[in-house]
């Protein structure tokens, strides 16, 4: 069995979500049986609905939240007929705006507010409990109760002071107690006292042994690497890293990110560690051998991968350009809108279009309308983007932490030469300097504007369509089922 962790704070569907649904097709295909194991919380959504929206199986995700108890992962099919039978006979009144239901019990001064899945449906997701205007409850659903929320009213806000954890049946499984300062996991036999404690529980009980592989997403988290690398044996472990891995270094030292210290400090926790790029695996052996005087095993098995070129039904949108990804700060979308702005000067009819989400997306449109450019720069949400490449001419790039970037690869996959900063590595994988796109080495939405004007005025871009499906050909599925066979099988 390979067990895929994922634990970062949030849930963002970047490119680590994204990365391991390309990994579970690949195991698929490879008949190896794998489950993917998700320990940070999903807030308002349904765990169900977020991966496989992705492209998991219900049967390859455990959530660890649920994993103690007899709840499997599955879609909301709670109905409001089975929350009403809930009711005990209270009198109540019934209204609907939309996916929000609202049952108000005059008898007794309460209200609830439940959550549907959509407009139409009558699946309900979760259901918010309020008495004499304070939040009380919130209870959370797919085919049954899978567990609730209690609050207490604190300088006049809701405070999250317990969460407790059901079976199918409805009895409780285990509670987890909140406060500032401590955090206790109770359960009928123990008391854990760390989310750290709860990841050894939860290992202890998946029972490795060593014909298992354990693979952990080295990226942030809000859990300690240290709580999975000292919990796996006899199982073999893989380390997959995503970003660059050091901040800093000199003849004598070498300042590794935070969230890899743990793994680099004990190799001989990691069979082997995995990066997306030849030339960021080669620097990792390297800075092993130089600082730890240590010979590790780095394999380059790229995040993602090609199952096929898009090329173009239809004519593309003439000075078109499309970025895609996290709306983050590392991101810099704001220096691409920035950029495009500028570039209008010179290319007058030029449009950008922006896809995905994230903690940015106020901030940018607030740029968006400061900049007064909302005629021809869209923030278009969260897409699934395989057919909509296609559509454009090109594709730009502000990152400054693309290891490999899915985007970057979906675009070349579709044709689209790529304007962005040359940051290591992903851009240098991608991108071919004149060839089928502008590596941009001054950092600056300026820089970008005029790589834009560049690619739109001076250059044959039939050419770089040409050249860039030419590198999409190098980075098709079938390459990358090799590597993980060679190094699973």
């Amino acid at each position: 069995m390979i067990y895929n962790f994922h634990h970062a704070s949030a849930w963002i569907k970047g490119g680590i979500e994204t990365g391991m649904v390309y990994r579970a097709r690949i195991f698929r295909n490879l008949g190896l049986d794998a489950r993917f194991i998700f320990t940070n919380r999903f807030l308002d959504r349904n765990v169900q609905h977020e991966t496989s929206s992705l492209g998991f199986l219900d049967s390859e995700v455990i959530w660890m939240y649920s994993f103690f108890t007899d709840c499997k992962v599955a879609p909301v099919s709670y109905t409001l007929e089975q929350l009403e039978n809930t009711f005990e006979g209270e009198n109540y009144i019934f209204s609907r705006n939309g996916s929000m239901v609202k049952y108000q019990f005059p008898d007794i001064n309460v209200y609830y507010v439940a959550f549907m899945v959509d407009d139409s449906s009558n699946f309900v997701h979760r259901v918010v409990m309020i008495s004499n205007g304070c939040m009380l409850r919130k209870d959370y659903y797919t085919y049954c109760r899978i567990y609730s929320e209690y609050y207490i009213p604190v300088d006049n806000q809701a405070s999250l002071y317990l969460r407790r954890y059901y079976n199918e049946d409805g009895s409780v499984a285990y509670e987890e107690l909140i406060d500032e300062e401590t955090e206790l996991y109770k359960f009928q036999d123990r008391l854990i006292v760390s989310a750290e404690e709860l990841v050894e529980y939860m290992m202890s009980g998946l029972h490795f042994t060593e014909h298992d592989v354990v693979l952990l997403d080295g990226e942030w988290g809000s859990i300690d690497r240290a709580a999975f690398l000292q919990n796996v044996y006899p199982a073999k472990t893989g380390f997959i890293i995503h970003t660059e891995h050091f901040l800093h270094r000199d003849e004598d030292h070498i300042m590794w990110c935070d969230w890899f210290e743990y793994a680099f400090s004990h190799p001989e926790k990691v069979d082997f560690f995995v990066t997306n790029t030849e030339a960021q695996s080669c620097l990792l052996r390297e800075q092993f051998r130089d600082y730890k005087g240590l010979e590790v095993r780095v394999e380059t098995i790229p995040v993602a991968y090609l199952d096929k070129i898009h090329v173009p039904k239809e004519s593309r949108k003439k000075h078109s350009l499309i970025t895609a990804g996290r709306l983050q700060s590392d991101k810099n979308v704001n220096k691409i809108i920035e950029a495009v702005v500028m570039a209008r000067k010179k290319v007058p009819d030029l449009t950008l279009d922006i896809y995905g989400g994230g903690i940015r997306q106020a901030e940018l449109q607030e740029l968006i309308e400061r900049l007064d450019c909302s005629a021809y720069v869209h923030l278009c949400g969260f897409q699934k983007l395989d057919e909509i490449y296609q559509r454009y001419e090109a594709y730009v790039s502000a990152s400054f932490g693309e290891t490999f970037g899915i985007t970057l690869l979906e675009a070349v996959g579709s044709g689209l030469p790529i304007v962005g900063f040359d940051k290591p590595y992903g851009i240098q994988v991608f991108v071919d300097e004149g060839e089928n796109g502008f590596k941009i080495s001054q950092f600056s939405s300026e820089g970008l504007a005029d790589g834009i004007i560049r690619l739109f005025t001076e250059v044959d871009l039939t050419f770089f369509h040409t050249n860039s499906y030419r590198k999409a050909k190098s980075h098709m599925m079938i390459e990358v089922e090799k590597k993980w066979r060679e190094v699973l099988l």
